[in-house]
């Protein structure tokens, strides 16, 4: 008989024996994981391009294989029309940064289908990751990871899950999604890189901004397109089904699926179109596919931004310091919408300064996206309003520095064209955003938070709409373990009880005090994660009952 285990903090259950998994110190390289990016981004580290080929390692940077172009020398005889998939055994990707985690992987190339309704077209090449168990007597079913986005570095995440001990009793397999670094073709835009490096000295929410993003779409859209690239091929459907194909050609009776962000919307669409052989799914900071929309950003913004606030309201010595700080933060964005700053600072890595324009929706966005830390922002806001915006200001310069061509915006647009625009109407975006913040100007609201025009790039971009076979909830008995952390301003937390409706053996589990991606940053959340692998029918949720935020900055 199915049951329903929505768990919360308070009802722990513990399985026999006890379980718990290591991990790293709360918190996490956050600098590695904020910056210029102004898309739903799971907010992922960059790394360097590489082209594998059969038999041979090929490494390189992301000069040598110009995004989306198909060479002769790139792709193997064969590899232009579409046969059943194939895993190639070769050299593990080779990294900017050391990925320490690789040093014993193996690794090589999954092979298939651009487009599987289109017999005998192009294939596509996603390099593959094994990363051994650190037990030396492993559970046969590994876990299998989905990246967030869409367009992130799916190898480069590698780090973060061993050192949130994923691979602990399990080996852990990573595969770079189609269209993302270290898959031929890799959809990055370097057109997209560079102005959002010149962004940060633009006001973020004003025609010029949007005519300069609109351009460098459509220049790496026509880029793209010339080189052979069929871009509608590029979405959640095809790529959930890359993973069903990876569990056949890698020959696995089993596994685990573990996605956060955009991957939770993927494991999701996953579960629902190829339920075989998944034994359990871990989504962590929920997108659901039923609802993702451009309004359902704001509802995100509103929760986790206010969670915020009304923890420091929470604790005395935050309230007593910084009052009313909703007030403060309504007036804040008020006062630079009206009166932008233009001002110089350097990026928090360090670095000459340069000029930003802090105006009421880079504001916004800046406490969306995490770029200051959540133990600063009341002590950021109240500086801002006595004339101090020097937390703001670097971190706005910290889009100076992006890491060009290793983040691939051709699969985000793909994406978020064809399954998350479409179906709703600027008033309908404006409405949710007065919902969310009903002080806030309506040029503010006017744009998604993390992804600005969006609507007028979608016209340049120009793929099919996918909404009705995609905004579908999955429906499954497969034990689920649904992780959310209350301060996540991307993706909130109410979303993954959402989700668990439609999955009756979903375990709910709610992280005070933590963002985006809750895994690596919080150790209470690796022990659940490590028993409900181990058992799921008896997770231990007993840590979380005694989790708080932690304390707020606090300055004379």
């Amino acid at each position: 008989m199915e049951r329903q285990q929505i768990r919360t903090p308070g009802s722990p259950v513990t399985p026999p024996g006890g379980s718990s998994g290591p991990g790293p110190a709360e918190g996490r390289p956050r600098a590695r994981r904020t910056g210029a990016r102004r898309v739903l981004r799971a907010a992922v580290a960059v790394a360097g391009a590489l082209v594998l080929l059969a038999g041979a390692p090929v490494g390189g940077s992301a000069s040598a294989l110009a995004p989306g172009h198909r060479s002769a020398s790139a792709l193997a005889p064969g590899d232009r029309s579409a046969g059943p998939p194939q895993f190639v055994p070769g050299a593990c990707p080779r990294t900017p940064r050391p990925v320490p985690a690789l040093a014993g992987a193996r690794c090589g190339f999954l092979v298939v289908s651009e487009d599987r309704g289109r017999p005998g077209g192009p294939t596509i090449r996603l390099a593959v990751a094994i990363i051994p168990a650190a037990s030396s007597s492993p559970a046969p079913d590994p876990v299998v990871h989905l990246t967030g986005g869409p367009g992130s570095d799916a190898i480069d995440d590698a780090q973060f899950l061993v050192d949130a001990g994923l691979n602990r009793d399990r080996d852990l397999i990573v595969m770079a999604q189609r269209g993302t670094l270290h898959s031929v073709p890799n959809l990055a835009c370097p057109e997209v890189d560079r102005f959002y490096a010149r962004a940060v000295g633009l006001r973020y929410d004003a025609e010029p901004t949007e005519e300069l993003l609109v351009q460098a779409m459509g220049e790496c859209r026509d880029r793209l397109a010339a080189g052979g690239v069929d871009l509608s091929a590029y979405n959640t459907l095809e790529n959930a089904a890359d993973f069903a194909d990876l569990r056949a050609a890698l020959g696995i009776a089993r596994w685990n699926v573990y996605g956060y962000s955009y991957g939770t919307d993927l494991a999701l669409t996953y579960l629902r179109e190829h339920p075989e052989g998944i034994r359990t799914v871990t989504i962590d900071s929920v997108v659901p596919p039923q609802v993702v929309s451009l309004p359902w950003t704001w509802s995100s913004a509103g929760e986790g931004i206010n969670a915020i606030l009304r923890a420091c309201r929470d604790q005395p010595l935050c309230d007593d310091r910084y009052p009313h700080l909703g007030r403060t933060l309504a007036r804040q964005v008020r006062k630079l919408e009206a009166e932008p700053l233009t001002l110089r600072a350097s990026p928090p890595g360090g670095g000459p300064e340069v000029e930003v324009v802090l105006d009421g929706g880079a504001l916004v966005n800046l406490l969306v996206g995490n770029a200051v830390p959540s133990a600063d922002v009341p002590a950021a806001l109240d500086e801002l309003a006595h004339g101090d915006p020097h937390r703001f200001a670097a971190a706005r310069a910290a889009g100076t520095t992006p890491a060009v061509g290793e983040f691939a915006y051709g699969l985000t647009e793909s994406v978020a064209c064809g399954e998350w625009v479409p179906g709703s109407s600027a008033e309908d975006l404006l409405a949710a955003g007065r919902r969310a913040f009903p002080g806030f100007p309506d040029q503010v609201l006017a744009q998604a938070p993390q992804l600005p025009y969006q609507s007028e790039v979608c016209r340049t971009w120009d793929v099919p709409d996918l909404t009705n076979v995609q905004r579908v909830a999955a429906r499954s008995a497969v034990p689920t373990l649904v992780l959310s952390g209350t301060f996540d301003a991307k993706t909130g937390a109410r979303w993954g009880r959402f989700a668990a409706r439609t999955l009756p053996e979903a375990t709910v589990v709610r992280i005070p005090g933590v963002g985006h991606w809750v895994t690596p940053q919080s150790p209470c959340a690796q022990r659940v994660l490590a028993s409900f692998l181990a058992d799921p029918a008896a997770v231990d949720t007993g840590c979380v009952a005694d989790l708080a935020p932690k304390p707020f900055t606090i300055t004379p």
